[in-house]
């Protein structure tokens, strides 16, 4: 490959890898083509892309940016995973991808996240933690406990007072 050409592949993949934060980095050898169409589909259909590029090519395309760490001490046939809705998705479908024995060429390699190196096991522990909308979840449960515990405090001795109210009402009728 001349200079030239890789320069414009550098170029191109800065250009496609503008704006984004976090990435994994996966090996994708051994699976034929149909696997890693089947691959591709199901990566596209979360928001997902995927891309196979000459490591030192892609290392040199983020240089300077948090993107970097990704390719330390990287070696061997690489391509790229980014997108979605948050890191945490895109950490659930690789580890999904890698431990599906119909995609046995598909192993996940490390990553990078806000601007920090991932090993695979690194990516395996994130892949478990809950996702964007999992935490909203959680945070409104915790936001709406304590006014719920408060309004049942309330109401319970009014509810009990207006109870024996009614039971005296009843008595003094009958």
């Amino acid at each position: 490959m001349s200079k030239y050409l890789k320069n414009l592949v550098i170029s191109d993949l800065s250009k496609r890898l503008d704006g984004v934060n976090d990435l994994l980095v996966v090996d994708v050898v051994g699976m034929n083509a149909d696997k890693t169409f089947t691959v591709r589909k199901q990566l596209r259909e979360k928001g997902l892309s995927l891309l196979v590029v000459r490591r030192t090519l892609a290392a040199k395309a983020c240089e300077g940016t948090s993107l970097a760490p990704a390719f330390e001490g990287m070696e061997g046939s690489t391509a790229i995973v980014w997108g979605g809705e948050d890191f945490v998705d895109l950490a659930k479908e690789v580890v999904k991808l890698n431990d599906d024995d119909k995609f046995p060429g598909f192993t996940a390699k490390g990553g990078v996240m806000d601007g920090e190196s991932l090993t695979p096991d690194t990516v395996k522990a994130i892949s478990k933690w809950p996702n964007r909308a999992e935490q909203l979840s959680l945070l409104v449960g915790q936001i709406l406990g304590p006014g719920r515990t408060l309004a049942a405090q309330v109401k319970g001795p009014g509810a009990k007072l207006a109870s024996q109210i009614k039971q005296v009402g009843e008595n003094q009728e009958g």
